[in-house]
């Protein structure tokens, strides 16, 4: 897990171009999703989080965006929501 406030735009971009961070997150609400997701552009800088896979964010105890992985949201949520 990688915050966003301890990087610089320019070493968030190295790190996505290169395929490092593929994930992000909200600290706060814990839901990972896709570094395109429309919820995830408009939280807070202090609040989020980068991940290098899915396993990583399940790990820190994130589930998925119901936005962006409607999928992944489902499967989660038919398993009682527990992580």
């Amino acid at each position: 897990m990688i915050a966003h406030a301890k990087l610089s735009d320019t070493e968030i971009r190295s790190l996505i171009r290169s395929g490092v961070i593929t994930l992000g997150g909200n600290s706060l609400l814990k839901i990972y999703g896709q570094l395109r997701c429309k919820s995830g552009k408009r939280m807070h800088t202090k609040n989020r989080m980068f991940f290098t896979s899915v396993h990583d964010a399940k790990n820190m105890g994130y589930r998925p965006c119901g936005h962006c992985m409607k999928k992944e949201y489902t499967i989660w949520k038919k398993s009682d929501g527990s992580l």
